[in-house]
């Protein structure tokens, strides 16, 4: 399996094992069967509401109101579940695979909006759901929009086997999609439970910023994984110089302390 090398806030590179090509796809296959399911449904329930319709003058822009509502659930799948499953629609999380930012914490809103907004592979069978059946009125304009979304949708799958095997939507919002299977996912441990009377060791720790707090958390991971001590001991090293901290704390339980103070002093 590759490997995706990033570099934290901390200037430290860490790598993240990158998901294969298949997994991706197999992940893609369960959010479309969803997606897809969704849609027959809505349209199931449309074409009731459309048969005990009166036909009156407003009945068209009912429909039609009727019909944006039922639509949405489909455009925002993906931004709606990755925002609150941290990165992870069903698909991903059944195939293991989670989204994150390209230092190697939690994306911000923006970043799953952009990667949403670039999902040519989505908008593709939308069209070729919906517009097929109307062929023969739409004419060349279906074959403009299909055409445009499969050069879209072949850039992606270009672009996915690349360095960082990232899509385009990535590329944009500067976020990769890693393989999580054989371990916790990243935000596990970033929000713990401390204890009410809980003392805080370093409340220089609020001067990092949410950036900083998820890469810290990031090679804490990688060093445990990896029984990297080298790697904790830079990391160490470069938080106590730049929070002027003195302690004699193995990197490790430092690294550990920090992120349960944030965690006490952020929720103060």
């Amino acid at each position: 399996m590759s490997v995706i090398r990033i570099t934290t806030s901390f200037n430290l590179d860490i790598d993240f094992e990158a998901p294969a090509f298949h997994r991706r796809l197999f992940a893609w296959m369960i959010d479309l069967f969803i997606l897809i399911f969704y849609i027959v449904i809505a349209s199931k329930i449309l074409k009731a509401i459309h048969a005990n319709l009166e036909a009156t003058s407003d009945s068209s822009y009912n429909m039609w109101a009727i019909g944006l509502v039922m639509i949405l659930p489909f455009f925002m799948y993906h931004p709606v579940s990755e925002i609150l499953m941290n990165g992870q629609s069903i698909g991903k999380k059944l195939m293991g695979l989670q989204v994150v930012n390209e230092n190697g914490g939690k994306p911000s809103i923006s970043q799953y909006i952009i990667r949403w907004l670039i999902r040519t592979s989505d908008y593709t069978v939308l069209i070729i759901i919906i517009y097929t059946p109307y062929l023969a009125l739409y004419g060349l304009q279906f074959f403009y929009a299909l055409g445009g979304s499969l050069l879209l949708l072949g850039a992606d799958i270009v672009l996915v086997n690349s360095k960082k095997h990232q899509r385009l939507g990535d590329l944009l919002a500067h976020t990769i999609v890693i393989d999580i299977q054989q371990k916790a996912t990243i935000d596990d441990t970033i929000f713990q439970h401390v204890e009410e009377h809980y003392s805080p060791s370093f409340p220089q720790v609020m001067q990092l910023s949410d950036r900083d707090i998820n890469a810290l958390k990031s090679i804490l991971d990688a060093a445990k994984k990896r029984h990297d001590f080298e790697l904790a001991n830079q990391a160490s090293d470069k938080i106590k110089n730049h929070l002027k901290i003195e302690t004699s704390l193995s990197p490790f339980d430092f690294l550990e302390i920090l992120l349960k103070d944030y965690n006490y002093l952020s929720g103060q």
